[in-house]
């Protein structure tokens, strides 16, 4: 089967699946564009093998289009630490972090900008079943500041750790602050009881989440260079943005711990 055949199939699929009397685009981008928002308001529940096994060779495809960045062919900023501007999705490293929101299901906005929206997307509907699975199991909503991890199924790391950060409304506290420090210290407490090698952070809680990206990147830092030097951790750390500001502050941050 092409990828056209794969996308017009997953579609197809999807909209029966939705009782949608939607019509198939012609143009390819809408396609895309209809097929990532079915996808991000499906709701977690298991698929077919055929579903699966056609979905699976869609998403890879497109990985293989994008291309994958491997943490071996990138140059530390410092010991053990890296710093990359680019796709999370197409990162090749033993764990991503999603900045997931409370419910831990991913984002069901159709098309949403959003790395949550993005990591589901092409992770795969896989991943929100898992998700799922793991808060029907707790019972209740995931807490600010922990984190969970899961398989990664179509992204090219193994892992992705979901944690929920801190919503910023009106003048950031130092609750908030603590709240985002735990982040990090979460997601790095639950790759090193893995054994994992390598994790790879975005900014967590900036953007929708309207925490300041100057202190936001200050405390990721701090963050992951005390918890380092606390335990001793031997982790590799990829500090991932993806807006200019961003790569620019944390130049300057890891500039400065050099």
């Amino acid at each position: 089967m092409t990828q056209e055949g794969r996308r017009k199939f997953l579609i197809e699929h999807l909209l029966l699946e939705n009782h949608s009397k939607a019509k198939m685009p012609r143009e390819v981008i809408s396609q895309k564009r209809l097929l990532r928002a079915l996808l991000n308001m499906r709701m977690p529940k298991t698929a077919s093998e055929e579903f699966l096994q056609i979905q699976d060779e869609y998403l890879q495809e497109e990985l293989r289009i994008k291309g994958v960045t491997d943490i071996a062919d990138l140059r530390p900023i410092a010991p053990d630490t890296y710093l990359w501007q680019g796709d999370t999705t197409t990162l090749k490293c033993d764990a991503i972090v999603n900045a997931a929101n409370s419910q831990m299901l991913g984002c069901f906005c159709p098309n949403h900008g959003c790395i949550d929206n993005a990591i589901h997307t092409f992770a795969g509907a896989q991943l929100r079943l898992e998700c799922a699975q793991i808060m029907s199991k707790q019972g209740t909503y995931e807490p600010t500041g922990r984190a969970k991890i899961t398989g990664a199924y179509n992204l090219p790391c193994k892992y992705v750790l979901h944690t929920v950060g801190p919503i910023v409304r009106g003048a950031l506290t130092q609750k908030n602050e603590d709240e985002l420090a735990s982040c990090y210290n979460s997601c790095l407490a639950i790759a090193d009881k893995y054994r994992l090698q390598s994790i790879a952070f975005c900014c967590i809680s900036t953007g929708e989440f309207a925490f300041p990206n100057e202190r936001a990147a200050q405390i990721a830092v701090n963050s992951v260079l005390k918890y380092k030097t606390d335990t001793k951790s031997n982790i590799k750390v990829v500090f991932n943005v993806f807006k200019d500001l961003d790569y620019e502050i944390y130049s300057r941050l890891l500039g400065a711990n050099k």
